[in-house]
């Protein structure tokens, strides 16, 4: 491999003038600095990035940690969009600015996320970001000062710099719509009570009838999520509770896309047909569930992408003007996909 020793012997000028022209930190004159192009050239001469690193203090690199590739494909996890739009989103942002994002899997192991952190780190890393799989809380390891952390998709304690979906304005996006469209009886087929989407959307479903004069009956929130070992048992018991009352829904909203999935082969199963017995709305917009649906599934954005990019975003600006103390989480909004699973009622 050449070195900058073989350059300069071959342009026959000295190695400090083969520096100042990689570095471009001193005048050249045109003619030098043409020879010395020319024999990088020639012998294929790759520039140190190490070397540079070390002398600007900067590496461009960037860590990511994430779970995701190890769960491509593990269907036993729950979890709601793929968060490698994430990732696609953060990459998209640092490709920008000339910065290398490196990718580390857990595994699904969380005790790796901290010795994955110090390999980060002692390849110079100038700042990582952790993806969690799902909107949730973490505890993670406290970095550097000179290695700030950005969170996507979850948030700590700790006030770590964070970027989460707006989930409450979610949820009562589509259900201001689906009021808009007529309805009146709206059902909310809920994710796990430990998840903190669950409390949030529930409240965004709550403030959107509020805000119609329609009166929060209890009745219709069910839990709908897939038990344990991933079976519909409760879902299916819960559609069937929810269409025996005596005032029953016109339209299901699923907790996320999947859900509704399983939701339109339960309808069907008892011969209704969506929309025109009943409309259906989930959350996440899978567009890989949403729009193969028939009739394709109405859905609010979990905006993924847009998270990947405010979180690389928010790192960068923190990479510039040093550590930023903790602070709340930017919440991030997503659009509405209205689509043909909602049938208009008559007002």
């Amino acid at each position: 491999m050449a070195t900058i020793y073989d350059v300069a012997q071959l342009a026959g000028v000295s190695p400090k003038t083969v520096s100042r022209v990689l570095n471009r930190d001193a005048a050249v004159r045109d003619n030098t600095r043409t020879a010395v192009e020319k024999a990088m050239a020639e012998l294929g001469y790759i520039p140190s990035s190490a070397a540079r690193s070390m002398r600007s203090n900067r590496s461009g690199l960037i860590g990511l940690i994430t779970g995701a590739i190890s769960r491509a494909g593990n269907t036993s996890v729950p979890t709601g969009l793929p968060d490698m739009f994430l990732i696609q989103g953060a990459q998209k942002v640092m490709a920008a600015a000339g910065k290398t994002l490196m990718i580390a899997d857990t595994g699904g192991d969380a005790a790796r996320v901290e010795p994955l952190m110090r390999t980060f780190m002692q390849h110079r890393a100038e700042g990582m970001i952790y993806v969690a799989a799902f909107h949730q809380r973490v505890s993670l390891p406290a970095p550097p000062a000179h290695c700030p952390l950005v969170l996507a998709n979850c948030f700590d304690e700790a006030g770590t710099p964070a970027v989460v979906p707006d989930d409450a304005h979610g949820q009562a996006q589509l259900v201001a719509r689906l009021i808009a469209a007529g309805h009146r009886r709206i059902a909310y087929l809920t994710l796990p009570p430990d998840v903190p989407a669950t409390a949030l959307r529930v409240g965004g479903y709550r403030e959107a009838l509020a805000a119609a004069g329609i009166m929060h009956d209890e009745a219709l929130v069910a839990a709908g999520y897939p038990d344990q070992r991933n079976r519909s048992e409760d879902l299916y018991a819960a559609i069937e509770k929810l269409l025996m009352l005596a005032e029953p829904p016109t339209v299901l909203c699923c907790g996320n896309d999947e859900m509704a999935l399983r939701v339109y082969g339960m309808l069907r199963s008892r011969g209704l047909r969506v929309p025109e017995d009943i409309s259906v709305a989930g959350y996440d917009d899978h567009r890989a569930i949403a729009e193969t649906l028939y009739p394709p599934l109405t859905s609010a954005e979990l905006p993924y992408v847009q998270m990947g990019t405010q979180a690389a975003a928010l790192l960068l600006e923190l990479i510039e003007r040093g550590q930023a103390a903790g602070s709340n989480p930017r919440k991030v909004q997503g659009a509405l996909a209205w689509r043909d699973s909602v049938t208009q009622q008559a007002q």
